[in-house]
């Protein structure tokens, strides 16, 4: 369907309802403009994981002024950033200064920051008009010079603006390479995958372990590493929960782990067999899990285009990165801001000339700065990841700076290109 194609409306269509695109529908609101979330699952039930916002993406949250929409989410504050080795030695411990950073780096259930960005994008009590949300709306197909997106039952949408936050396996990524006559790039397994396990911390009172070297309730992000394997702990929901996620060297699986969905059910049994050299509190805790999901970790490469005709990929479709830095959904809220910066005083429908140069400036704020953070990522997961990635020379507490002091992509292009004069 054509959105009011002869009112002077800036109409918007994002595909996907993810957290990216949850955001984006929040960061773009303003007087005129509708937006379209096309969403192709049912959005009846978010995943059950965690996921951290670091500093840069929850000031930029904060900015939004959700109030008590995000208080609902319960998010945790994290205080400390700590490395341990499989004998509990504290080989790193960085105090997570907020003042420092302009924010606090929080820790949410994804379901519960899911819900939060939901209501606020659909909100009426917001500035801006609320955008509206199509479930079971696959997209199959985009025409980027035409603005118009095809779903799997026929049914057409045409808007000024299209934005995919359609993931990993993104079909706007598909379309906008394809416009710009660049080959497709496919999400390629990166040599390593990943357990990820909720225990409720009310069922480890038995677990004997120095609360010096680890507290399921403190409030850091406490990571283990050891022969080729590493664990990352953090709690949320105020510290009833805690978050485990290990990493293994696929040679080191006991499981296959090649299943497309990281929901895939993974055996607790061949866990503990994995991890049969780590400390037994670890393993420990590993069996108070309900439930474990496994999957194959994937990413992509830098891509040569995120931008073509009026259509812009952001987030996992544009930067998919593994999880090392926790920078995933941070980089999409980073995305989002960008979007709203550059468009911040469109009020009406822009020319298809003022669309293209507003995304260009939108990609050459946000490409260097994800794509380095990207291959940081990647590095992070050496030796398994060693396909050739570019050396990053940033140590971890630089790099932290680097992800956490940043102030918005406005302020960032500007930095960027003073440093070129």
């Amino acid at each position: 369907m054509a959105i009011d194609a002869a009112t002077n409306t800036f109409n918007i269509i994002i595909v996907g309802g993810g957290i990216a695109g949850l955001a984006t529908a929040i960061a773009m609101r303003g007087p005129h403009r509708e937006i379209i979330v096309l969403e192709k699952s049912r959005m009846n039930k978010e995943v059950g994981a965690l996921l951290s916002l670091q500093p840069n993406a929850q000031k930029i949250l904060e900015s939004w002024r959700l109030g008590a929409i995000i208080d609902k989410a319960r998010p945790t504050a994290e205080r400390q950033f700590r490395i341990l080795d499989t004998k509990g030695n504290v080989h790193m411990n960085i105090d997570m200064d907020g003042k420092k950073y302009g924010a606090d780096r929080m820790v949410y259930h994804r379901q519960d920051l899911h819900t939060a960005l939901r209501e606020a994008a659909l909100s009426t009590e917001l500035p801006g008009h609320a955008a509206s949300i199509v479930t079971a709306a696959k997209v199959v197909t985009c025409d980027c010079e035409a603005g118009i997106v095809t779903l799997e039952d026929g049914a057409t949408y045409q808007g000024d603006l299209i934005i995919g936050a359609d993931g990993i396996h993104s079909v706007i990524r598909d379309a906008v390479l394809k416009a710009g006559n660049h080959d497709l790039v496919h999400p390629t397994p990166t040599g390593v995958s990943a357990y990820r396990l909720l225990v409720e911390t009310s069922t480890l009172s038995s677990i004997t372990v120095d609360p010096e070297i680890f507290d399921p309730k403190r409030q850091a992000t406490t990571l283990m590493m050891g022969h080729d394997r590493r664990v990352i702990m953090g709690p949320a929901r105020n510290g009833a929960l805690l978050g485990l996620v290990g990493m293994v060297p696929d040679e080191h699986m006991h499981e296959t782990s090649n299943a497309n969905s990281w929901t895939a059910p993974g055996s607790l049994s061949k866990l503990l067999e994995t991890y049969h050299d780590f400390p037994q509190w670890i393993r420990d805790i590993f069996t108070q899990a309900p439930d474990l999901a496994l999957w194959q970790l994937r990413d992509i490469d830098a891509l040569p285009a995120w931008t073509a005709g009026r259509c812009i990929i952001i987030g996992d479709a544009a930067h998919a990165m593994l999880p090392t830095q926790g920078q995933g959904a941070s980089q999409s809220l980073e995305d989002a801001e960008a979007l709203a910066a550059f468009f911040i005083n469109v009020g009406t429908k822009p020319t298809l000339p003022e669309l293209s140069q507003r995304l260009s400036k939108v990609f050459e704020a946000r490409y260097k700065r994800a794509s380095l953070i990207q291959a940081y990522s990647r590095q992070q997961a050496r030796p398994a990841t060693e396909k050739g990635s570019s050396k990053v020379t940033l140590n971890p507490a630089e790099f932290l700076d680097y992800n956490c002091k940043y102030e918005g992509a406005v302020k960032w292009l500007e930095v960027q290109q003073q440093q070129q004069q």
